[in-house]
């Protein structure tokens, strides 16, 4: 049966790593907004970047709809990073009558910080081209990441 996986977490959580193996494991399609923003705008779009970002969700959320309607399965791979905007997908897929679940990575703190040091260093090497989480981004995902109750979530994966 075919049905879409919400993945949430912070910024390097593991969301994508976790993704990946859905991805692998159900044979779906990987939809990610990072990967469309990187290919399309680089690293850098400056005040623009959340108009961006809403603007690609909207888009990959329509996709979905079709990708769905041809019996392959779907991963979002973007963060949900609040209440709100969880809220809202789940209802979305409700109104389309979607089969989904929502996962959620759940990081302790000293990995989550060691994997931003990692990240930031192989960004900085240019072995992968990801965001690098500067300062700025850092306080951006601490203020607005809202933690999911249990009730949002279908699968709770401690990484």
């Amino acid at each position: 049966m075919t049905k879409v996986f919400l993945i949430c977490g912070k910024i390097c959580s593991g969301k994508t790593v976790y993704a990946e193996q859905l991805r692998i494991k159900h044979k779906a399609i990987l939809l990610s907004v990072d990967e469309i923003m990187l290919s399309i705008f680089g690293l850098y779009t400056g005040s623009l970047h959340d108009e961006y970002t809403k603007s690609i969700k909207e888009m990959l959320l329509k996709k979905t709809l079709e990708i769905i309607e041809v019996h392959v399965s779907v991963i979002l791979d973007w963060g949900f990073w609040t209440k709100k905007e969880r809220e809202y997908v789940r209802n979305y897929f409700k109104d389309h009558h979607i089969e989904y679940e929502f996962y959620y990575i759940d990081i302790p703190n000293e990995e989550w910080k060691k994997r931003i040091e990692q990240r930031n260093y192989l960004v900085q090497t240019k072995e992968i081209q990801a965001y690098f989480v500067d300062e700025n981004l850092l306080n951006k995902t601490n203020r607005l990441f809202e933690i999911p109750d249990q009730n949002e979530i279908d699968l709770w994966i401690k990484s």
